[in-house]
């Protein structure tokens, strides 16, 4: 007789477990969605970890043990995501204050801004507030730098022509803007 076949056992544990993991984990996570993700996550260890499972009824109790760090990994990034976005709102909050205050939104750059489509509004933000450049922003979107930018060279037309519909004073952005609101490049 050879070795096990690995896929067979893996099959096999979770076959028999597959049913106690999940109402496991559904009795202790809020979402079907956050269940879902926790057990894929246990079964995704086991198979990783295969050699370390062991047999029989045991290789129940390891994947229990499994699914609670799992869940307690998932409850500590869940605590430092809501902890980040509290922190984030706080400083958006202070820097719309500010922003209020000082007038740098005279005439509406911040709506002119909102009014570009998503992809439009990703990619400014990635060459301007991130400080990015093309080759950087191609890494982090998937695509070509020639394709950055294009796309690039087209949000800015797209925002300049926002802003000069918006009645700004486009030379306060300097020529370039004024060039692309007038369709030059």
């Amino acid at each position: 007789m050879g070795p096990p076949d690995p896929q067979r056992r893996f099959e096999e544990i979770y076959t028999a477990y597959y049913p106690d993991l999940l109402a496991y984990v559904r009795r202790r996570t809020d979402s079907p969605d956050d269940a879902a993700d926790a057990l894929a996550e246990t079964f995704t260890t086991a198979w990783r970890r295969l050699a370390d499972v062991p047999e029989g009824h045991a290789a129940r109790l390891w994947l229990y043990g499994t699914a609670r760090r799992v869940l307690a990994n998932g409850h500590r990034a869940e605590g430092r995501r809501t902890e980040l976005a509290s922190r984030l709102r706080t400083e958006l909050a202070v820097w719309a204050d500010q922003a209020e205050e000082t007038g740098h939104d005279p005439g509406g750059v911040r709506e002119a801004f909102r009014r570009l489509s998503p992809d439009d509004r990703e990619l400014l933000s990635l060459a301007g507030w991130e400080g990015l450049d093309s080759a950087e922003i191609s890494t982090v979107l998937g695509c070509s730098r020639g394709a950055v930018r294009l796309r690039l060279h087209r949000a800015r037309k797209r925002l300049a022509r926002e802003l000069d519909a918006a009645g700004l004073d486009l030379t306060r952005y300097g020529p370039r803007a004024v060039a692309l609101a007038k369709g030059e490049s």
